[in-house]
């Protein structure tokens, strides 16, 4: 019998991938306050078991996966007796993914989200994707596989989301450019000499957002504007010298679009993940949010600046790797995530992630990307590359990673 809401249509049938990290959690938190509107039919995380094994038992989804193998048996365990189906490994989060769903959440955070993220695009419904390394590392495969099926792309990001809302896709030649806006990270005000002996707790403590440790590195980076620079130039069909990057440290103008009669639309709002989620929860619709509502009167100042590539080079690299197509961003990201987790293991310095990546973009051939399989060949020599760098530079031995093959 089908799950029926309180308007009396069928519940939406959801997928959320990455359940446990902040993006997960904030998706969980506003289905559970529509529970008739929504059916939760799978639940993936990396390996929080006990937060999985929580939110599997209240929201009772026919699958619950862990991605890592060894937390099989304590989410197992904790499951016992509760209906819902337990899996783990790589295969089971494609199944996961690729079990039919309305909406599909796609927060797996790197390019470790791109197999199931393409699971849940062939599956022809909504995907609302947080991850846009997916994007990076394989855009044109992607977007190709969301013509193929059907599926509708809404961008999580609050930035692109922000664009998605007030981008007039039927008048595409009215518009002059896009401007993405940047908190700037925790690093804004700091001096280029002081910024290469920060630790990996000032640079997680994001002055306005609530993230995980990898997206806020990149956020203090900005690498985290470069690759939206990226993932913008296949959202938003304008061109890569029509969008612009600008710091906006107080986060309440989310990304702009201006218009050839001199408009420039924008969306605002608290500086809270809530509200593009329900937007792409909701869509086309929109959904009540529990998030703080701007008050205009109190809002002391709006301030701009532009961004300072020579002591945030990694905005510079990223736009080079998007001009030299191909490979250049599956690179790019490949290295960032290598370097980026030997920083946060404190084997690297801060100005040294986006010095490994300069490094690995200039080692690594750019080649053309015509199937999966290139981008993981790609992303497995780029990882191996900059481990090497790493170790050259520190000593010590990064932890590279790889992209699993599994159910592409």
């Amino acid at each position: 019998m089908a799950v029926v809401d309180s308007d009396g249509g069928a519940a939406r049938r959801v997928c959320i991938l990455g359940s446990t990290g902040s993006v997960g959690k904030s998706t969980i938190d506003l289905i559970e306050r529509r529970p008739d509107a929504y059916k939760v039919v799978s639940l993936v995380a990396r390996q929080n078991v006990e937060l999985l094994a929580e939110q599997a038992k209240r929201l009772k989804p026919e699958l619950a996966v862990i991605a890592e193998p060894d937390g099989y048996g304590a989410l197992r365990d904790a499951l016992a007796g509760s209906g819902v189906e337990v899996a783990a490994g790589a295969d089971a989060v494609i199944a996961a993914a690729s079990l039919q769903a309305d909406w599909t959440m796609a927060a797996i955070v790197g390019a470790a989200g791109l197999a199931p993220t393409i699971a849940a695009v062939r599956q022809g419904g909504v995907v609302a994707f947080a991850n846009k390394e997916c994007l990076v590392c394989a855009g044109s495969l992607l977007m190709r596989e969301v013509a193929k099926s059907g599926a509708t792309l809404l961008p999580v990001d609050s930035e692109h989301n922000a664009i998605f809302q007030v981008f007039d896709f039927d008048r595409v030649d009215r518009i002059e450019k896009i401007i993405l806006t940047a908190s700037g990270g925790p690093f804004r005000s700091f001096a280029k000499a002081d910024m290469e002996f920060v630790s990996p707790a000032q640079a997680v403590a994001h002055p306005n957002w609530s993230m995980g440790a990898k997206i806020s590195v990149d956020s203090a980076t900005m690498m985290n504007k470069g690759l939206e620079i990226i993932e913008a130039s296949y959202l938003f069909p304008v061109g890569e010298e029509r969008i612009e990057v600008v710091v906006h440290p107080q986060s309440v103008i989310h990304s702009m679009v201006a218009y050839c009669d001199g408009s420039i639309l924008a969306q605002l709002g608290s500086p809270d993940m809530r509200t593009p989620i329900a937007f792409t929860l909701g869509w086309p619709d929109r959904i009540d949010a529990p998030v703080s509502r701007l008050d205009f009167a109190s809002l002391s100042e709006l301030t701009f600046e532009p961004p300072d590539e020579e002591r945030f080079p990694a905005l510079a690299l990223a736009r080079r790797a998007l001009q030299s197509g191909g490979s250049a961003p599956t690179i790019l990201n490949a290295a960032n995530e290598v370097a980026v987790q030997s920083f946060l293991m404190e084997k690297l310095g801060f100005l040294d992630i986006a010095r490994v990546v300069e490094a690995t973009l200039a080692a690594v051939p750019h080649t053309p990307v015509g199937q999966l399989d290139d981008v993981y060949d790609v992303d497995d020599q780029a990882r191996r590359v900059a481990g090497d760098l790493i170790a050259s530079m520190t000593g010590t031995v990064a932890t590279v990673g790889t992209l699993d093959r599994t159910g592409t």
